[in-house]
């Protein structure tokens, strides 16, 4: 990261920052990206499941120049959100419901969590900024104005719920509910939209290329851009958008420079990790597939749930560009990590073991 003039930013080196989901797989990054920024009084909310060894690790490379406070906690709890914004001044908040396939557990994971986290910071005052971690999912990507470039203005679903994605409402919502206090009570608050972060801790191939089924990989998304953005690269962008001023209510999306297509990250996947069968599927025959899918969903009366839909389809696999000049602009970010070196780093931690097609 380019270290920005202290003057740019909105606190001094000793002002309390709280980071929650600090253990997570960006939630690290974003703590070491504070630290070498030269914030030196963070507290870090943890939850009591949470493994912590790199977290850790990177409080112990700063240990002798900064102080770091461990917290654990659960958001659903307002006492514990209440203690976990005691005396802060910027709020980093990253914890989300990951993995949960239900509809009432995304929400009360990712949404009810935040709103408790909110309620908290109103209770608190004088909270300079909440910072809240969004993403790509929220996009809708039908009616895109802009012909193929989603940035910032691309509406959000209105209905997310028809998406028959429980990650893509529950965000949805959160980005509503932070809006909403943002107008309501005040709390200014910035929005960070990263397309699919990768790297060692996330590896595999995210379902944007295409799905694993019956021993055979299904190649679905072709020549489309992959919104690719590098663990580190992301700690960086959201550490920048979160601090610098005068950029408070804005949305940015965050992906790397120089991103490949679909086709090509499969082919370097294969040549790099392990080799695959796999079946290119075009465009018209997947759109077709979701459609009937979701037909067919609705004539069963939800006897096959509509996991593939038109929306899910516009979402995932429509050709799409992608831009990150907003955040370059605004807060003066530049991908640190080129994309040819983060997809080495992250083929190096799949062939490891950690993940497989």
């Amino acid at each position: 990261m380019n270290v920005p003039d202290p003057g740019s930013l909105i606190v001094e080196p000793n002002d309390r920052i709280l980071v929650t989901g600090a253990a997570g797989f960006i939630g690290r990054r974003v703590v070491n990206a504070l630290l070498e920024m030269g914030c030196r009084n963070l507290r870090c909310l943890t939850r009591p499941s949470s493994k912590i060894a790199g977290l850790d690790e990177v409080i112990r490379a700063h240990d002798k120049t900064a102080h770091v406070e461990v917290m654990t906690g659960n958001l659903l709890i307002p006492q514990d959100c209440a203690a976990a914004v005691k005396d802060v001044d910027v709020v980093f908040h990253l914890a989300a419901g990951r993995g949960e396939k239900s509809f009432p557990d995304a929400f009360l994971n990712s949404v009810v969590t935040t709103r408790n986290l909110l309620d908290a910071c109103v209770a608190q005052g004088n909270i300079r900024r909440f910072v809240n971690m969004s993403s790509f999912a929220v996009y809708q990507n039908r009616h895109n104005p802009k012909g193929r470039l989603l940035d910032e203005s691309a509406p959000i679903e209105e209905h997310p719920e028809l998406r028959a994605n429980s990650y893509c409402f529950a965000k949805t919502e959160q980005d509503k509910l932070v809006s909403e206090y943002g107008q309501r009570f005040g709390i200014p608050y910035v929005m960070i939209r990263p397309g699919w972060v990768y790297g060692p801790g996330n590896p595999g191939i995210h379902g944007r290329v295409g799905i694993g089924t019956f021993g055979v990989f299904l190649h679905l998304g072709g020549g489309n851009t992959m919104p690719l953005t590098y663990v580190d690269n992301c700690a960086d962008a959201v550490v920048l958008a979160g601090l610098t001023k005068n950029v408070d209510g804005e949305v940015f999306n965050v992906v790397d420079d120089d991103l490949p297509s679909s086709r090509k990250f499969l082919r370097l996947y294969k040549r790099n990790v392990k080799r695959f069968r796999s079946f290119y599927v075009p465009h018209a025959v997947t759109y077709y597939l979701c459609s009937m899918w979701e037909k067919y969903s609705k004539w069963s009366q939800g006897q096959l749930p509509p996991a593939y839909n038109v929306r899910f389809w516009h979402a995932n696999w429509k050709r799409t560009r992608y831009s990150n000049a907003k955040l370059k602009a605004k807060v003066g970010w530049r991908p640190s990590v080129p994309t040819s070196e983060g997809l080495r780093r992250h083929f190096e931690a799949c062939l490891a073991g950690e993940s497989h097609a």
